[in-house]
């Protein structure tokens, strides 16, 4: 086995009641870690400590790191995993006028979890990363952003911004030991892929060079990976986990 140097490690995990989060953060627990599960519906106690939090505000994000610092005295990975979707076209026109539009509602809550969730957490968890003496952030992207996605402006931007502050905190945070890195998952088997019709799941795999839709535990490896010694001159990075979907579209 190899060894990861995580043992005993204090993780943070957004977005951990289901789907991706819930297996990274039980990826983590299994390898021996801390781990504090955040997310604004319970998680099961599989997935470690859980603590209430919606991440698009400031004030409980600051509570909930006071907390997990208060109960194991240090912090040494976030992963904002958190994230949601809000699906519309910009403008969908039809017969000659417009019939819908993003709405601002929309475009606001997307933003407010997904890209101000992002920065909430690591603003918070930073100074405590720097006083251990380094540690990781590891944020998710998508491959959506990548390369557009219909339907998704609020989406892909947010998952586009998170590229870019991955990019500038690697820059930022670096001389403190601290790696900053990102995912881009492909199709990956969640509650929101499972509602699908087969024929759009179907036209995923067909575009999927690996041909089959990932797994939560794919992602969840790629985090740990991320986190852990074998990535210790890796950061500033964006890790596409998609079977070869970028190259395959």
């Amino acid at each position: 086995m190899i060894e990861t140097g995580l043992k005993d490690k204090v993780v943070i995990v957004t977005g951990a009641a289901a789907g991706i989060g819930l297996a990274t953060a039980e990826r983590f627990v299994t390898e021996g870690c801390k781990v504090a599960a955040w997310d604004v519906n319970e998680a099961p106690e599989s997935a470690g400590v859980f603590q209430k939090v919606n991440v698009a505000d400031a004030d409980e994000v600051d509570a909930a790191v006071a907390e997990v610092v208060d109960r194991w005295g240090s912090i040494y990975v976030v992963v904002n995993n958190a994230g949601i979707v809000r699906d519309s076209q910009l403008v969908k026109y039809k017969n000659g006028e417009v019939v819908s539009q993003m709405t601002d509602e929309a475009w606001d809550a997307v933003i407010g979890v997904n890209l101000r969730g992002v920065f909430n957490c690591t603003r918070a968890v930073a100074p405590h990363l720097i006083a251990g003496g380094g540690g990781a952030v590891l944020n998710a992207s998508s491959v959506a952003c990548l390369n557009g996605n219909f339907g998704q402006t609020n989406y892909v931007a947010t998952k586009a911004g998170v590229i870019g502050m991955t990019k500038t905190w690697a820059r930022e945070l670096g001389k403190f030991g601290i790696r900053v890195n990102a995912v881009a998952p492909g199709f990956i088997k969640t509650e929101i892929l499972g509602a699908m019709p087969d024929k759009i799941l179907d036209a995923m795999v067909g575009h999927t060079p690996m041909g089959r839709i990932g797994d939560t535990v794919d992602i969840a490896e790629a985090y740990l990976w991320l986190a852990s010694d074998a990535a210790n001159f890796v950061t500033g990075t964006t890790l596409s986990v998609d079977g070869g979907l970028v190259i395959g579209t």
